[in-house]
């Protein structure tokens, strides 16, 4: 392999992405069919639109590089689907399954949240500051999904696989099971807070724990 500057390996990169995603948009109707959790599955749903959207991001980048768009074979992301592959037809309880997507799930969105930060500050150091915003609208969907994937399994989905949880999202008590700490169930939730706080355009929310998106949000 060779790398003659950082044009070349920009650009190398960028066929990386696209074919990562394609690879992902073959996986995720798999995984939403696996799913038993209904908000783990609207989930999946709901990141497959996002990512026909990111490579119709990725299509327009190679536009504005006056190119058509290419593949290069992202064994890297290959890999990590495989891993998923197995819990597809996997058997036992269900919450411990939706548990063991969620996390494979994430380790797909962690490997993409490097890729598209890479590929952003290349795009900045080379001048190209349309496509690095490109980019950056596609970096900031990835955190946001990795953080509600956090919120669905510290919501309650760990807790039931633990055998801790009676009903969905309900520890002992009735009192909601969220990381471990249950409190009244009149106090909103922090994938509540997250979504009031996306609503608000607040910046950073991701990033964000739960005390830090109340005062964000003025609960």
């Amino acid at each position: 392999m060779k790398i003659p500057n950082l044009e070349s390996l920009y650009q190398d990169e960028l066929k990386d992405a696209y074919d990562f995603e394609h690879q992902i948009l073959e996986a995720l109707p798999q995984m939403a069919e696996a799913a038993h959790n209904e908000e783990v599955r609207q989930a999946f749903q709901e990141h497959q639109r996002q990512t026909e959207g990111q490579v119709e991001r990725l299509e327009q980048v190679f536009r504005l590089l006056g190119q058509k768009p290419g593949r290069k074979h992202c064994d890297g992301m290959e890999g990590l689907i495989e891993e998923g592959e197995e819990i597809l037809e996997a058997e036992g309880d269900e919450a411990a399954i939706d548990a063991a997507l969620i996390a494979a799930a994430q380790r797909v969105e962690h490997y993409e949240i490097a890729a598209y930060g890479t590929l952003r500050t290349y795009a900045r150091t080379l001048g190209y500051d349309d496509q690095a915003e490109l980019l950056q609208q596609t970096l900031d969907e990835e955190g946001e999904t990795d953080e509600l994937l956090t919120q669905l399994a510290e919501s309650g989905l760990n807790q039931q696989a633990a055998g801790k949880g009676q009903n969905k999202g309900q520890g002992k008590g009735g009192q909601q099971a969220r990381g471990g700490n249950g409190s009244a169930g009149s106090e909103k939730t922090k994938e509540e807070l997250y979504e009031e706080a996306k609503r608000q355009g607040v910046e950073g929310r991701s990033k964000m724990d739960k005390q830090e998106l109340e005062r964000a949000v003025g609960s």
